[in-house]
């Protein structure tokens, strides 16, 4: 089975090994993650988070996902919506506040 590495920026946080296509909202809340999700839907932007791939690609937002990051960070490339995210790629995610 392929995984992928998760990181997180703030160092409370311990790097983890996900499997690959895992929905990133579902693998987070087992492992107790920083990252906070309301809606799970993509709709109310709670687990707004920043992306840089480490190694691999990502697929770009959808359109509803597109929508919603022009909503709560127009500015920012590298934002995306965790609950979103199906894993294909080594990450390292910051938290939005």
């Amino acid at each position: 089975m392929t995984t992928h590495r998760l990181e997180f920026t703030n160092p409370a946080h311990r790097a983890i090994e996900l499997p690959r296509g895992v929905n990133l909202s579902e693998a987070l809340d087992i492992h107790t993650s920083p990252i906070l999700f309301g809606c799970r839907t993509g709709l109310c932007g709670t687990c707004l988070i920043l992306v840089d791939v480490l190694q691999g690609e990502l697929p770009p937002p959808n359109a509803e996902e597109l929508e919603v990051l022009d909503i709560c960070a127009p500015d920012e490339p590298t934002a995306r919506l965790a609950c979103q995210i199906e894993l294909t790629a080594d990450l390292r995610i910051t938290r939005q506040t």
